[in-house]
């Protein structure tokens, strides 16, 4: 269903967006403020205030606070997915490593952020009974990366491996380079995947 301001004049401040533009500029608020603080804690008039929409607006897009909280929460997953993901047309091994690189470095640059997501909130795929589900939809997301660069792969083994690089990056000083714990998970996936092949 459109939204009203579509359909009539904007009033001073409010820019005029369609339906799916409004809805993005919504939880790009959303996202800029997770980074500063919990979903949890984000305040629906704030972000209200700052697209120039009233709340109940905001509430036409998301009909509750926990609503908004879980899509923002799943949009910042989204995010931490395309930032890791390796580029077009590389496969294999360097996939793997460019993948971990972006993921360790993703973690040690935005260290607190990555935390409040995958262990703050209820996440996208959470019921609110199962705080750790943003965690496990996320190592699922990265092990499936991982399961396409390399098809062989038993996915229990790249599920185990993005578990092990996660908490070695959540361990690592701020400041640290990301290449050489890259090549050192790099290394441990090969371990893994030996282990995983013996009778």
């Amino acid at each position: 269903m459109p939204s009203r301001d579509d359909h009539t004049a904007s009033p001073p401040g409010r820019v005029r967006l369609s339906p799916d533009e409004r809805r993005r500029q919504l939880l790009g608020i959303g996202l800029r403020k997770f980074v500063e603080r919990p979903a949890m804690d984000l305040s629906l008039d704030e972000v209200a205030t700052e697209a120039g929409v009233s709340r109940g607006l905001l509430f036409h897009y998301f009909p509750t606070k926990a609503a908004f909280h879980e899509a923002v929460v799943a949009a910042a997953g989204r995010r931490v997915l395309r930032t890791v993901r390796p580029d077009p047309g590389v496969a294999g091994e360097a996939a793997v490593r460019q993948l971990a690189e972006r993921f360790i470095a993703q973690i040690v640059r935005r260290h607190d952020f990555y935390l409040a997501l995958v262990y703050g909130q209820s996440g996208p795929l959470a019921d609110l009974d199962d705080p750790g589900a943003t965690a496990t939809s996320l190592r699922s997301g990265i092990a499936d990366l991982v399961c396409r660069a390399l098809p062989g792969i038993d996915p229990r083994v790249a599920h185990a491996w993005v578990a092990y690089a996660e908490d070695r990056a959540l361990q690592l000083p701020p400041g640290t380079e990301a290449e050489t714990e890259a090549a050192h998970c790099v290394a441990a996936l090969g371990a893994l995947s030996a282990l995983a092949l013996r009778p």
